[in-house]
């Protein structure tokens, strides 16, 4: 018998990315009934994902080799008291389906019992039929049948994760681990508000409107007896215990919705990427994160009385799922004072540093459009960051990268780069090397037009001039829709 999940779920159950199942939903090959996926057609679609009947939890505890079992050892399980309660209320739900199964199973036994009383009185062929069709439909259904193995891979993933659902937006996550709803909905992407992330603020109140949640710690920002019996809940310090939740909360929609921001951050680590490349580690208070949105930049600032007027606008490097961890690659530049200091070695560890932002609006656009970025030296820190949020949204059919290089320290991230392409299906990485960026540009179209141009993608440009505004006219020219392009000129 066919079982239905959510396209998230599914997309889980058959180890591909959502993008790539929505695609197949806006081709036709999968049909959905009420936004459900049928694991009947994700069968036929994806015949290795079943599983054989035979020492089912012997496969999933010790087996080596399957991928579903590999996929469930690599997810940490939650604490002890949310396993518990997910686990209780998933032996509800069974007991409540046996209670129901064995009243109905009652009930066709009492009406056969009754018609073959009625067939005493006379021989009426319409009820020698009707208690045919009884004994037929109760022999298939206590005969024994093949168990739907997406099914039972469904329901444990339901004790091992929850799965979110936003309202009004619909958007969906899975709660893994020891995560806290704010930590698991950054970690997939979504542009949640909250602000100290540690229950001081009050910024990150959801309203629970099915499902239930469990406290993780203690908070300081006070919930109304109103909101209390509303169901509205701090998601920095609650997690899911019931496999399946419902939330009400807003979200941003994009950089306007982002209110500025200011704090000062602890230098982590200056590190050199090459001879003219540092990477610069900043990490924020518990108090007082950076909310932004991948592809920001932010302006930095030296604190002290030697440092007032040093400052320079960086984009982050890293994603914002990680909202403490701020990570930021700076070329050496005789205009940039800010670097200048960090190249002397005037800015070590534990040093303040005053952050202002996020700015900018390089951010990626909703949709499930193949995605292609485009970086021209350190333009490519805008770009990771991109990279790494759309890894989180788990969206996109695929992804390229293509990197130009035309100064001497190169490629200086990569072997991350190609760690990528190895670990990840669907991803493809283009390392290219020149002196100019327009050149270098035009060598990147062509590199792009074989098996690119002919493809809907959205496309995201940052480095130089030169390099933004040759690749964004060649993509003009091959057709792409401007609203399918987005720059950045760092």
């Amino acid at each position: 018998m066919a079982h239905w999940v959510s396209v998230w779920r599914a997309a889980q159950l058959v180890g591909v990315p959502r993008g790539v199942l929505q695609q197949r939903v806006r081709r036709g090959e999968i049909a959905l009934q009420d936004g459900l996926v049928s694991t009947d057609t994700l069968l036929a679609l994806y015949p290795q994902a079943e599983l054989e009947s035979q020492g089912l939890f012997e496969r999933v505890t010790q087996i080596r080799e399957d991928a579903f079992a590999r996929r469930l050892r690599e997810r940490l399980l939650p604490s002890q008291e949310v396993l518990a309660q997910r686990l209780f209320r998933q032996g509800q739900e069974l007991a409540d389906t046996q209670r129901h199964l064995q009243r109905y199973h009652a009930l066709v036994i009492a009406l056969r019992d009754h018609i073959r009383a009625q067939r005493a009185d006379g021989d009426d062929a319409r009820l020698q039929d009707l208690e045919r069709q009884l004994n037929d439909g109760l022999a298939r259904a206590l005969a024994t049948e093949p168990v739907d193995m997406l099914d039972v891979m469904d329901d444990v993933l339901k004790v091992v994760s929850a799965q979110v659902t936003l309202r009004p937006s619909g958007h969906q996550f899975t709660v893994e681990g020891r995560d806290t709803l704010l930590q698991a909905g950054l970690k997939a992407g979504l542009k949640l508000n909250y602000g100290c992330g540690n229950g001081t603020c009050g910024l990150c109140k959801v309203r629970v409107m099915a499902g239930e949640v469990a406290r993780t710690m203690p908070t300081d920002c006070p919930v109304t007896d109103l909101e209390r019996a509303q169901g509205v809940v701090l998601a920095c310090a609650h997690t899911a215990a019931s496999s399946e939740l419902t939330l009400e909360t807003l979200e941003a929609s994009g950089p306007a919705d982002i209110a500025p921001q200011s704090l000062v951050a602890t230098v982590r680590a200056v590190k050199p990427l090459g001879v003219d490349t540092l990477e610069l580690h900043l990490q924020t208070p518990r108090t007082h994160r950076l909310r932004f949105l991948a592809g920001q930049a932010v302006t930095l600032g030296l604190v002290g009385a030697d440092g007032e007027d040093v400052a320079a606008t960086y984009p982050v490097a890293s994603c914002p799922c990680d909202d403490r961890n701020l990570h930021f690659y700076v070329p050496r530049r005789d205009d940039d004072p800010l670097a200048l200091r960090l190249f002397d070695g005037a800015v070590r560890a534990g040093a303040a540093m005053g952050v202002r932002g996020p700015l900018g609006d390089f951010v990626l656009a909703d949709g499930a459009r193949p995605l292609v970025f485009a970086a021209c030296d350190t333009g490519f820190a805008p770009v990771k960051s991109l990279i790494e949020h759309a890894m989180s949204l788990d969206a996109a059919p695929s992804m390229s990268l293509f990197w130009l290089a035309t100064r001497p320290d190169g490629h200086f991230m990569g072997n991350l780069c190609r760690a990528w392409t190895e670990a990840l299906d669907g991803f493809e990485t283009t390392l290219l090397d020149g002196e100019d960026p327009g050149a270098g540009a035009r060598q990147m179209a062509e590199a792009m037009r074989a098996d690119l141009f002919e493809v809907d993608c959205d496309f995201y440009l940052a480095g130089p001039p030169a390099f933004v505004d040759g690749l964004g006219g060649a993509l003009q020219r091959a057709g792409v829709p401007p609203r399918q392009v987005r720059s950045l000129v760092t």
